[in-house]
C-alpha cells in the first residue's frame, strides 16, 4: 500500500533516479515541491522542459550548446591549437573558472569502465582523434578526473590513440586529490594543476 499520492510516489521515485539523490532527499524536495508556489513549481519544469528541447551537445566538441557548435567553439579568440581533453561538460566550467586555459575543449562524455561496460566506442574518442587529425592541433591536455577510471582513459588516449599523430600530450600535474573530481577541485589547485602538467608523449 502506498503511504503518499500516486503523484507525489511518482515524483519521489523520478527524483530518486537522479545522481546524488537518495530516497530522503528525493522525498524532501517532492515535499518541498508540494508545499511552493505553483509558480515556482512551473519554473522549475518549464526550465527542465527548455533544456531538453533547445540544448544538446556541440557538434565539434560534445560541450552543451544551443546550437550546432557551442560558445567555446564559436570563439576565434580562443588558442585553436591546444586542445583540453575533460569526461563531461561540467568539468569545463571547473577548468574556465581557473582562467589558466584559453584553448579549446574535447568532451568524451565518461570514462572507460569496463565493469560497466564503458569502452573506447562508447566515448567520443574516435572524434577526438578525427579533430586532431584535422584540426592543427598541437598539444592535448588530458583532464580526466585523477581516479581509476580517468587514469586508464587517460593512458588509453595517450598511448593508444595519440601517439601516432606526434603530438604533444600532458597530463594535469599535482596539485589534485587521488580519487576526486574536477568539479570539486578550488581554482587555485586546479589552475597549479593546469600550469604544471606533465608531457606523457
Amino acid at each position: 500500500m502506498a503511504v503518499y499520492a500516486r503523484p507525489v510516489e511518482v515524483l519521489i521515485d523520478e527524483l530518486g533516479r537522479l545522481p546524488g539523490i537518495g530516497p530522503k532527499s528525493a522525498q524532501r524536495i517532492a515535499f518541498h515541491l508540494l508545499k511552493s508556489d505553483q509558480v515556482d513549481s512551473q519554473r522549475l519544469a518549464d526550465a527542465v522542459v527548455a533544456m531538453k528541447e533547445l540544448v544538446s551537445f556541440c557538434d565539434r566538441c560534445f560541450n552543451v550548446a544551443e546550437g550546432p557548435e557551442c560558445a567555446i567553439c564559436l570563439n576565434g579568440d580562443r588558442n585553436q591549437n591546444i586542445l583540453c581533453v575533460v569526461e563531461e561538460p561540467k568539468d569545463i566550467s571547473a577548468i574556465e573558472k581557473t582562467g589558466a586555459f584559453s584553448g579549446l575543449y574535447h568532451v568524451l562524455l565518461g570514462a572507460m569502465n569496463p565493469l560497466e561496460g564503458i569502452g573506447p566506442d562508447q566515448l567520443k574518442i574516435k572524434e577526438l582523434a578525427f579533430r586532431v587529425a584535422n584540426e592543427n592541433i598541437t598539444e592535448v591536455i588530458l583532464c580526466t578526473n585523477p581516479n581509476l577510471e580517468g587514469e586508464t582513459t587517460a593512458s588509453f588516449i595517450a598511448s593508444k590513440v595519440l601517439e601516432p599523430f606526434g603530438v604533444k600530450v600532458t597530463r594535469l600535474a599535482s596539485g589534485l586529490p587521488v580519487g576526486g573530481d574536477l568539479e570539486y577541485a578550488d581554482e587555485l589547485t586546479l589552475g597549479r594543476a593546469l600550469e604544471g602538467r606533465q608531457d606523457l608523449s
